[in-house]
């Protein structure tokens, strides 16, 4: 019985890997803006603040920017320190926005791994059509039990420079 269970929890682990590495549609690593020590540690890092940019990849014309906390300490330097789930969003129109592809209410934009096994951080896309905004919203999960933290950015679909038309991001949602 004991070897079936640890059969059994290695073959979750496995699966559970691999479904938080790879994202379905979502942007390429972001690019770190920069870092802020937070708490001092004397042989290992720092606890850290990191702010890091990325383009929407299916929305031209949008960024967004979001602050993360990093772990410092043994634990944090080997890569198994669980992360927190404090992460802060701001998303804005940078460009004329245009859309690529129809996309879903809820759609993961960008999503990362913050912890070994269990813990993830995602950034998914939403439509409110009656008000023709781009809705983005940050939060993490986990396996067993997600965070209730979480954070909600708004882009108005508007005119950029001399271009006069705007497309309506509710007739690119998926129905």
């Amino acid at each position: 019985m004991e070897a079936f269970l640890r059969a059994f929890l290695a073959c979750l682990v496995a699966v559970f890997t691999v479904l938080s590495v790879v994202p379905a549609k979502a942007a390429d690593e972001p690019d770190l803006i920069f870092k802020r020590s937070t708490v001092f540690k004397l042989l290992t890092p720092n606890d850290k603040l990191a702010t890091y940019g990325l383009d929407d990849p299916e929305v031209d014309g949008v960024a967004c920017h979001f602050t993360v906390p990093e772990r410092g300490g043994l634990k944090g330097w080997i890569g198994i320190a669980e992360e927190v789930s404090d992460i802060s969003l701001a998303c804005r129109q940078i460009g004329p926005i245009r859309f690529k592809e129809k996309f879903a209410q809820g759609e993961d934009v960008f999503r990362k791994r913050r912890s070994l096994f269990f813990k993830k951080m995602q950034i998914v896309r939403g439509c409110d059509a009656k008000r023709n905004v781009l809705v983005y919203m940050v939060y993490s999960d986990r396996l067993i039990e997600g965070s209730p933290k979480n954070s909600t950015s708004t882009v108005p679909v508007q005119p950029w420079g001399a271009e006069a038309a705007v497309q309506k991001c509710g007739d690119w949602v998926e129905k």
